[in-house]
Formats: C-alpha cells, sequence, structure tokens
C-alpha cells in the first residue's frame, strides 16, 4: 500500500509530460520554416527529450498498478506488451526528436545532389517514425485492455475505470485498423490525449487508495 501513492503520482506525471510534449510538439512545417530552424530545433530536442524521460515514469507507475491488481496473469501480460510499446515509442522519439532535425539542418546547408539525399533521409526518417508510432499505439492500446479487464475481474478498482480503460483502448484500435487514424501529430495527440485521461485517473485511484 505505502508504494501505491509514489506510483499513482508517476502515472499522473508521465501522462502530464505526454500532454505538453503533445501541445509543443513542432512539425515538420514549423521546422522547414525560412529564418525559424534554430528555435524549433531546440524545442523539438526538448519535447522529444522530455517524451523519452517520461517512458520510465510511466512504465514504473503502471508497474504498480500491475501489483496493486496482484500480478494477475491479465496484469503481467498488460505490463508486458506496454513494454513493448516503450520500445517503440522511444525508437519514434529518437527518430523524429533527433534523427530528423539533424537531416533538416543539413539538408539548409546542402546543395544539389547532396541536398536531394538529404531529403531522401528525411522521408526515411520520417517513414520509420510512423512505422514504430504505429506499434506504439497498438501496442499501448492492447496494454490498456488488459489492464482494464483486470481491473474488472480483480474489483480492487471501481468497475467504471475498467469499463473506460475498454471503451478508450477499443476505440483506438477500431480507428486505427479501418483507417481512419492518421499518426500525424495531431492524430498521434488525439491518442495520447485518451491514454493520458484515464492514466491520470488511475493515478488518482492509487493516490487514495487503503487496505
Amino acid at each position: 500500500m505505502k508504494r501505491d501513492v509514489p506510483s499513482g503520482i508517476l502515472l499522473i506525471v508521465g501522462a502530464v509530460t505526454g500532454l505538453v510534449v503533445m501541445t509543443h510538439h513542432p512539425t515538420a512545417r514549423t521546422l522547414l520554416e525560412p529564418g525559424a530552424f534554430a528555435h524549433q530545433a531546440r524545442l523539438n530536442g526538448l519535447v522529444h527529450g522530455l517524451a523519452l524521460a517520461s517512458v520510465p515514469v510511466l512504465f514504473l507507475g503502471l508497474l504498480g498498478l500491475t501489483r496493486r491488481l496482484g500480478w494477475s496473469d491479465l496484469g503481467v501480460a498488460a505490463l508486458v506488451v506496454y513494454g513493448f510499446a516503450t520500445v517503440a515509442v522511444t525508437s519514434a522519439a529518437v527518430a523524429s526528436g533527433f534523427v530528423a532535425t539533424e537531416v533538416i539542418g543539413r539538408m539548409a546547408e546542402a546543395e544539389g545532389s547532396a541536398r536531394d539525399l538529404d531529403h531522401a533521409l528525411m522521408e526515411y526518417t520520417g517513414m520509420l517514425n510512423q512505422g514504430f508510432a504505429k506499434v506504439d499505439v497498438v501496442a499501448s492500446s492492447v496494454a490498456l485492455l488488459l489492464w482494464s479487464a483486470a481491473i474488472l475481474k480483480s474489483r480492487v478498482m471501481p468497475r467504471v475505470v475498467g469499463h473506460v480503460g475498454v471503451i478508450v483502448g477499443g476505440a483506438v484500435l477500431l480507428a486505427f485498423f479501418a483507417g481512419h487514424l492518421r499518426l500525424n501529430v495531431h492524430g498521434f495527440g488525439i491518442v495520447v490525449f485518451l491514454q493520458a485521461v484515464w492514466l491520470i485517473w488511475i493515478g488518482v485511484l492509487l493516490c487514495r487508495s487503503r487496505d
């Protein structure tokens, strides 16, 4: 029980950090604006650095949730799947925050064939980012479904939070596989927002938990 409050705080901090990151996330258009690259590059590195820092914070918080649910098979499976998602989102953040920024900086100074090569590298980096983002969205949504099922089965927490988790995780997966969810900054931001609301709710419940 003594670990529930720290776990809840970690979930709240990690989820809020994700919201801050998506609110200030630059786009390729802003990075390519004339005269704005230096500022946008620093901002891009900062927000993706925050995103990377939030990954272990959220994982530790969700480890606390899994412990609170009694290390059930569903909870452990959720933690494993979410761990898979963290690998993908870490890779996406590195590609978008550091690799892409470096390539765009080179493009601004290159000419002729070198510029064409850097442009191709930028497109390739973008495809890598999208690929990792897709893995993260699917895996994290599946993990959310599994934790929600564990909540509904264990009755350790209010059932409504489990039902909402099923709706959020299921809706994201349905929209993604139906082709209605584009993982640009706006689309990925929607996923982050929906998951953050659920994570903050879980964090509050952990902070208020009693024997």
